[in-house]
């Protein structure tokens, strides 16, 4: 069966959107990313560079944003693009197993096989996220790393996306979200406003134990300037 919803004059399709680290995932996977790709000693000497900036955003002198810009400009100037595709391709052979929850693997393959549109909606970057993309056969949408000939810069390409730019970012590939009936799944702040834009929203969805819930609380409490 389609997941194909009808009104009085016309059906709509479905698109379904998955956050990735924390709803897909067990948990983050840039860090652990950034520690595989670069390997204990050197990530170790770039890591403690986060220290006081990490304090800042605590304090709220800096924003999860500008953390993020921070984080990225620390390990990813001058870095080979080639080479930064390499470790995302060996990453995901590696940790898909440890990474992955199985029931949200599950899930994907049920939009899939519904004929439904499914998409990755992250705030990690794209080019490290697009082999477990791939593996889903699904398309992706993530923060973009900015790239000239052929090395990365350090600085990302328009904002985070994370919030509200994941609803820019979606409405940017798919037009006008209101022509399809949208699912949506998240676990985090980040993912508020792509759950209060869906029609059946899940917040964290395959966690076990007291936190998991079918229905987001979000539909009910969130509003649309928070």
């Amino acid at each position: 069966m389609q997941p194909q919803f009808e009104n009085a004059k016309n059906t709509v399709k479905t698109l379904s959107v998955f956050d990735f680290d924390g709803t897909l995932t067990y948990h983050d996977s840039f860090i652990p990313f950034l520690k595989f790709a670069f390997g204990r000693r050197k990530f170790a000497r770039r890591i403690i560079k986060m220290v006081f900036p990490t304090l800042r955003c605590f304090r709220r002198k800096l924003t999860r944003d500008e953390l993020k810009e921070v984080l990225i400009k620390t390990f990813l100037t001058d870095i080979k693009e080639e080479w930064l595709k390499e470790k995302a391709e060996a990453f995901c052979k590696a940790y898909w197993s440890k990474l992955m929850r199985p029931a949200g693997l599950l899930a994907v393959a049920e939009e899939i096989n519904r004929h439904a549109e499914v998409t990755i909606c992250s705030a990690s970057p794209a080019m490290v996220l697009q082999p477990f993309a791939d593996r889903l056969g699904i398309k992706l949408i993530g923060t973009t790393l900015e790239v000239v000939d052929g090395v990365l810069t350090g600085k990302i390409i328009g904002n985070n996306c994370r919030c509200g730019e994941k609803i820019k970012r979606l409405e940017r590939v798919y037009g006008d979200l209101t022509q399809y009936h949208l699912r949506a799944w998240g676990d985090s702040r980040g993912d508020h406003e792509l759950l209060y834009a869906a029609q059946d929203p899940h917040w964290r969805y395959f966690h076990t134990g007291s936190n998991k819930s079918k229905k987001s609380p979000i539909k009910i409490t969130l509003k649309k300037d928070s």
